[in-house]
């Protein structure tokens, strides 16, 4: 369960998805989601270290990693949650289900990128843009969870781009930036995404 649910977690699929993955579908950090749900189109990301360790533990008996019916995998994942949620004292535990680590994923791809639409269409790997667009009404975070760092020339600011900060406004000469704390652009990248409108 636990491997299951980081699946959904780093990959933002959904979990009908996640539970048509097969071995020949990971090579290295790479997992090719072949069978997508009505809706999404097929397309690769690249996850953790620690997901690829997780699915790496589990048996392999079967072509598919998760060999069960959504049914049976959801029975379990409600006495699970049921748990999680006595041991925590936390009853709005209750509330998260399979789908909602997607829609969370969204939220953060919408705040991360500043609302940027195709960004968050390719990531969930959508055919359509109406169905992107609920995610763009983003979470604010407070300003102190962000990095934030200065460049003066062209090459600087290049090179803090592509670590994926955002540019913010320019004083005296120095360009200044920002990205939330939370933010990795190593742990979920999109290496390969149909795009269709």
């Amino acid at each position: 369960m636990a491997a299951f649910l980081q699946c959904l977690k780093e990959t933002y699929a959904d979990p009908g998805e996640v539970l048509r993955l097969r071995w020949i579908d990971i090579s290295g950090n790479i997992i090719t989601i072949n069978k997508p749900v009505k809706g999404h189109l097929p397309g690769q990301i690249q996850v953790s270290n620690k997901l690829i360790a997780m699915l790496n533990s589990l048996p392999k008996t079967s072509e598919r990693i998760f060999p069960t019916r959504y049914e049976n995998m959801y029975r379990c994942y409600e006495r699970v949650r049921k748990r999680a949620a006595h041991v925590q004292q936390n009853p709005r535990l209750l509330s998260i289900e399979f789908r909602s680590f997607r829609h969370w994923g969204g939220s953060m791809i919408a705040h991360y990128t500043n609302g940027n639409v195709l960004t968050v269409k390719i990531l969930l790997r959508h055919k359509r843009i109406e169905n992107t667009m609920k995610y763009i009404s983003m979470i604010h975070f407070k300003d102190d969870e962000f990095e934030v760092t200065s460049a003066t020339t062209i090459e600087e600011a290049k090179e803090i781009l592509s670590a994926g900060f955002d540019y913010v406004t320019q004083k005296d000469g120095v360009m200044l930036f920002r990205r939330p704390k939370r933010f990795s652009s190593k742990n979920s990248t999109v290496i390969n995404a149909e795009v269709q409108s």
